[in-house]
């Protein structure tokens, strides 16, 4: 890139203060099995792609954000509108059926899934857990309309003689997350959890939660289903995709602990002296940068179940694998035991206790 093409709002010159850049070629293709519908012909003509996934459900994709909807004979119930698709989720409703839309169901209440709600106007149900409509009333936004109705664990919406279950299994991804399970057509819709195909979104999708985060992909096993929404990337998914998941995801949980309980900070404290010796922030911030590196390279070195390395399963392993180490260090730091802890006398418990 030349100085004259280079774009005013581009700062790339901030040395180690600033995040690096990184060039598409350092890292390995995306496995064909991620496309998905990023090359088909209606979303490369129209933008989005819709297709039946079974029995009156819809499955609506723009490539990075996805939704459903179903048709049921008495209305049609959605769930989440986000703004990246916008009104070609009205599109691709409108291009199979005449019924109105009756039902709106919040997974969350993100903005990225959500935030195009107004625009199906202020005669619909919205249905979300009591936690999600908290949520909004404390950050109002106009394009996110309250809640009409909600629900505290579970409860079942049923339109045209077709039920939808939607339960709360506690915080994951955010507080208010929920399952929206069709039994009839066996599907589920499992936002911000699963990825099919595809490596997990930086910083583990940015769950509050990572326990819980951890906990719902394997609550999403205990459904009966043949396909699974998941609100982002390129295609839909199946139980062998979840269990993929599950199995990166067991790597990274492994392996931060395992560097957590075997990487000294104290490592790092050489040349805390003269001006610089209360710089512990950039003492964290190579003790931390050993953390990653360590769970990185156990988890893109490591041979997986099916004889691959993850950076050939799923898409974007080896790009953002780093990131996600980080989140799941610092979120075991946060929300899993140290075991044990310091002494009087300044020795620890237990010879694997971390700070």
């Amino acid at each position: 890139m030349t100085d004259n093409t280079k774009p005013a709002w581009l700062v790339d010159d901030l040395g180690p203060k600033g995040a690096s850049f990184v060039k598409l070629s350092d890292f390995a293709p995306p496995p064909e099995r991620s496309h998905g519908i990023l090359f088909t012909r209606d979303r490369l003509e129209k933008g989005y792609h819709v297709s039946e996934i079974r029995d009156g459900v819809y499955w609506v994709s723009i490539g990075w954000y996805d939704c459903m909807f179903v048709v049921t004979g008495s209305g049609v119930v959605v769930l989440d509108a986000p703004p990246a698709i916008g009104e070609r989720l009205l599109a691709a409703i409108e291009s199979v059926t005449r019924e109105p839309v009756t039902h709106l169901i919040y997974s969350h209440w993100h903005a990225d899934h959500i935030g195009a709600a107004s625009m199906f106007g202020p005669d619909i149900t919205i249905v979300a857990h009591e936690r999600t409509r908290e949520l909004l009333a404390r950050f109002p936004d106009p394009y996110r309309p309250l809640p009409t109705e909600t629900f505290a664990t579970d409860a079942t919406l049923e339109v045209g003689g077709v039920p939808i279950e939607l339960s709360y299994k506690g915080q994951n991804h955010t507080e208010g997350n929920i399952f929206t399970y069709l039994p009839r057509q066996k599907v589920l819709g499992a936002i911000d959890i699963a990825s099919p195909a595809w490596v997990t979104f930086r910083d583990c999708d940015s769950s509050e939660n990572l326990a819980g985060w951890e906990q719902a992909h394997h609550q999403v096993l205990e459904y009966d289903f043949d396909t699974v929404v998941s609100g982002h990337v390129s295609r839909l998914g199946n139980r062998a995709d979840v269990e993929e998941g599950v199995e990166y995801i067991d790597d990274l949980v492994r392996y931060s602990r395992e560097a957590l309980e075997t990487i000294p900070m104290e490592y790092f404290h050489a040349g805390m002296d003269g001006p610089y010796k209360a710089a512990f922030r950039a003492v964290e911030e190579n003790y931390f940068a050993a953390l990653v590196n360590y769970v990185t390279k156990k988890v893109l070195e490591r041979t997986t179940s099916n004889g691959q390395r993850w950076e050939e399963r799923l898409n974007g392993a080896d790009v953002l694998t780093k990131h996600n180490a980080y989140a799941m260090l610092e979120k075991t730091r946060l929300e899993r035991t140290h075991n044990g802890y310091m002494r009087r006398d300044g020795t620890p418990t237990s010879d694997k206790f971390f700070i």
